[in-house]
């Protein structure tokens, strides 16, 4: 055979043209749908054991040796973005926990390891001889059945404005119950729904500014009114105000010396150094003059101010506030109703912001600035206390996550009761669908029933409590008519989630379902993975 022919040899002894590039990876057929299974199986059994209120947590440690930097967490998405994984199934899996923590904040644990049970039992129908479109379609209807038996079960108290604080802080407890912030969980129950209803319908967290101060414990964490900025007063200017007119800007107010770069200036005396440095102080004097003619009172700056010009404006009774980050100026001009003012040209005070007082506070032994009566009068700013670095980025963390949950409860209404209950009556209801589809579609149905009992199945044991009872229970308590029946996981018995008060949001549940079928759905449909060829170096 000619060398411009060069091939393989198949499973019959006949030759394949060689297509790809030499060090190019192509697998096939069961080959590759085996290493999708396995490459997300292996992902979401990795954070299968941080599900529940019962979950542990994991370190992770920076990959870079100079930086070593610890992350203590149970939180799914981050601990899935952490990682650096070559399987592309494994990779669609952290994607989808991604997504989910963008779109409604949690449950990211959750969709992971029911996309993950999903794959196992595609795995097991595979090897039946199903074929995966088969597969898909049973799922499909699996889905639009689990769907509507979610629906069914949820409610709202959006007239009743006690009862709807209640399932409010209900959700929010639930979520806690997982998290680092469990052991407070009170406390932060009440921090996050009141800065969340603060917001009155708004879906905007820019409003809602957490600062992370160590020292103390976190009982001693708080919700402050309006805003916080964690910079210091200037020299010279006062250290509090009432009802002041505020300029927020990002300028250079740093040119009082000479800073003419990559360029050469000659000069015959010193006299001619001092002419240049006299017309950049100038040059300084009559931008400061055109920032006064707006008539603040306080100025803060993105940017350094030097010593020159914040003598200028602190003669004049301004109070300044200098080298503000960009995340601080963002939120400034949105909590006080201010444009962030780059040129000052044209004065129009209607650009300044306003708040009741600005003063100086201290948390902990830091100094900050506290801006109270804001005009956007839904800002707020959580301080979480606690005693070390780790533990205020993991509360973060849970806080976060337990604000987004109330937004999305708060735009959606509804809630659903926890405890698996959700997941047993959307399982007992594909079960029933099964039972009325003819061919091979029906153990696929019945193959995602299980998929979602596996998740109570994995909470419980997750708590040491024998699952097998306990979901068993579960399923013969919600067939028997049971509205409210789920797994307390304090007793690892069956307990009533209405007067446990364990509810959860329908939106994050829903969320989870639909990206979880959909992402084990794109990876069923893989036969083909096809690794390029590295590119090589240039000289090699």
């Amino acid at each position: 055979m000619s060398g411009a022919y060069q091939g393989k040899l198949d499973a019959a002894g006949n030759v394949n043209p060689q297509i790809l590039s030499e060090e190019a990876e192509d697998s096939r057929g069961e080959m590759a749908r085996m290493s999708s299974f396995v490459g997300a199986i292996a992902v979401a059994d990795l954070v299968k054991t941080t599900l529940g209120p019962k979950g542990m947590d994991k370190i992770l440690k920076s990959a870079d040796p100079n930086e070593q930097k610890i992350t203590v967490t149970n939180d799914g998405a981050t601990i899935l973005k952490s990682l650096f994984v070559d399987n592309p199934a494994a990779k669609i899996l952290i994607d989808i926990s991604k997504t989910q923590d963008d779109e409604v904040g949690d449950g990211t644990t959750t969709v992971a390891v029911f996309a993950g049970e999903l794959l196992r039992e595609a795995e097991q129908l595979i090897l039946q001889k199903i074929h995966p479109q088969i597969i898909i379609q049973g799922w499909r209807l699996a889905v639009a059945e689990a769907r509507k038996t979610l629906l069914s079960l949820a409610w709202d108290n959006n007239t009743d404005d006690d009862a709807f604080r209640k399932d409010l802080e209900n959700v929010v407890g639930t979520t806690l119950s997982s998290k680092l912030l469990v052991q407070e969980k009170e406390h932060f129950i009440s921090l996050a729904v009141d800065s969340v209803l603060r917001l009155k319908g708004s879906d905007d967290l820019k409003l809602i500014q957490v600062i992370k101060k160590a020292g103390g414990n976190l009982k001693d964490s708080f919700l402050a009114d309006g805003f916080i900025l964690e910079k210091k007063i200037s020299n010279g200017s006062v250290h509090s105000i009432q009802n002041p007119s505020i300029m927020v800007a990002n300028s250079s107010m740093d040119y009082d010396k000479i800073k003419i770069f990559g360029s050469k200036v000659k000069v015959d005396s010193i006299e001619k150094v001092a002419e240049i440095e006299a017309a950049e102080r100038e040059k300084m004097r009559r931008k400061v003059d055109k920032i006064l003619s707006y008539g603040p009172n306080v100025f803060i700056n993105r940017q350094l101010i030097y010593d020159y010009p914040e003598s200028l404006m602190v003669e004049k009774g301004v109070m300044v506030i200098e080298h503000a980050d960009f995340d601080g100026v963002e939120r400034l001009s949105a909590v006080l109703g201010a444009d962030i003012l780059s040129t000052f040209d044209n004065p129009d005070p209607s650009k300044l912001g306003s708040c009741g007082t600005i003063e100086e506070i201290i948390i902990g032994e830091d100094k900050a600035i506290s801006f109270k009566n804001c005009q956007e009068g839904r800002a707020s700013t959580i301080v979480l206390r606690g005693a070390s670095s780790h533990l205020l980025d993991e509360a973060e963390r849970s806080l976060h996550d337990a604000l987004c949950v109330l937004i999305q409860t708060i735009k959606n209404k509804k809630v659903i009761f926890g405890g698996g209950h959700s997941e047993v009556a959307m399982s007992n209801a594909t079960d029933a669908l099964a039972k009325t589809i003819p061919g091979k579609k029906s153990l696929a149905v019945e193959a995602f029933g299980r998929a979602l009992r596996k998740l109570p199945t994995i909470i419980a044991d997750n708590g040491g409590f024998d699952s097998s009872e306990l979901v068993s229970e579960l399923r013969a308590a919600v067939n028997n008519g049971s509205k409210t029946a789920g797994i307390d996981m304090n007793k690892g018995v069956l307990g009533d989630m209405r007067e446990l008060g364990i509810k959860e949001c329908l939106r994050v549940k829903e969320q989870a379902l639909l990206s979880a079928s959909e992402a084990a759905e794109m990876i069923l449909r893989v036969d083909e993975i096809v690794t390029c060829a590295p590119r090589k170096r240039e000289g090699y």
